[in-house]
């Protein structure tokens, strides 16, 4: 029942016109995924749906109140009609909310970190791709410096603060909040660039948290004792995060090169240089991951039994993530194409 909501809600908000039609679509997914979030009945869980469900239901009220603010002073209740400034800047700040861009930021690596690793990615892409269509549907309304300066916020403080965790969900809550920043900076200028950062983050991330489900890894110190049990998969799980850092032979420099390349041409190169060296605080954490999942061997490794294969059903699915989180690159002209 609750994926079916997840679905229709999402469904809803994506094909909608009409401000009211988004917003309900909106709320069917906050409510379908609070009890996903909730259902270890652990005090942990609970307290991350609580705090899920006090921001979102702040983030939709503003939603509502900016449509009906521009419905007020232009008559117009469609999506791509959103004129006035205030509405598009209470807007603006209403989506990052729901998304968790800085300085909104705060509540998702705690909700993040209270809730399973499956929970976790739907947190981190499917309950993403509303308010990103949103954000697509009104961007030639936003506010360019606005969304510029959240958008180096968001990848300044992702590094930052995930520079000293030591639980994976943080660490991939505060790679989310970078990534996002990414999407944040491009999607007035060329917001179909945005949204293909959004589709490769969604494949790479869901790899990742894929993978280490399949490992059953929260913390660092498990993750230095895997190597011995499945050697392919870490080397595998190296590559895809060092392809999430944006290194050049990998799938994740595709929408970063792009996105320099578009702020470049639209005369805002000062906010790509920015942008660009703050990606490498969030470098600096994905290698520290990979260097524990690869590098790192524990002492005693005599005393676990190697484990080939992994015995969770989503290898095969993990395997064909992982492949093209590492080499859709040279393929980018026809992805290209087909964007």
């Amino acid at each position: 029942v609750f994926a079916i909501s997840l679905l229709s809600g999402t469904t809803i908000t994506i094909s909608s016109n009409h401000w009211i039609m988004a917003w309900t679509g909106l709320e069917i997914n906050t409510l379908a995924i609070l009890p996903l979030i909730s259902k270890t009945h652990h005090p942990r869980a609970i307290e991350a749906a609580t705090k899920y469900f006090l921001v979102q239901a702040a983030a939709s009220a503003l939603i509502l109140f900016s449509s009906m603010t521009n419905a007020w002073q232009t008559g117009q209740w469609d999506i791509t009609q959103l004129t006035y400034p205030t509405s598009c800047l209470i807007l603006t700040a209403a989506i990052a909310m729901k998304l968790g861009l800085a300085p909104f930021h705060f509540w998702f690596p705690e909700v993040l970190q209270g809730t399973s690793l499956i929970t976790g990615l739907l947190l981190s892409t499917a309950m993403k791709f509303p308010p990103m269509t949103l954000f697509f549907m009104t961007s030639q309304s936003l506010n360019p410096t606005l969304l510029t300066i959240m958008a180096l916020l968001s990848a300044a403080l992702g590094g930052w603060m995930g520079l000293n965790q030591t639980q994976t969900r943080k660490i991939l809550a505060f790679s989310s909040i970078s990534h996002l920043g990414w999407m944040a900076i491009v999607i007035v200028y060329c917001p179909k660039l945005a949204l293909l950062n959004f589709y490769l983050y969604a494949l790479m991330t869901t790899a990742v948290f894929l993978t280490l489900n399949s490992i059953n890894t929260l913390n660092l110190s498990t993750l230095m004792t895997t190597w011995t049990k499945t050697p392919a998969l870490s080397a595998t799980l190296m590559l895809t995060l060092l392809s999430l850092a944006g290194l050049p032979p990998l799938t994740g420099f595709l929408p970063k090169w792009l996105i320099i390349e578009e702020l470049t041409k639209q005369g805002v190169a000062p906010a790509a240089t920015i942008i660009a060296l703050l990606s490498l605080l969030s470098l600096f954490f994905y290698l520290r991951l990979a260097y524990c999942a690869t590098i790192t061997l524990p002492p005693h490794t005599a005393n676990h039994m190697k484990q080939w294969h992994t015995n969770k059903p989503t290898s095969i699915l993990v395997a064909v993530l992982a492949a093209a989180s590492i080499t859709l690159l040279p393929v980018s002209p026809t992805i290209l194409t087909v964007v």
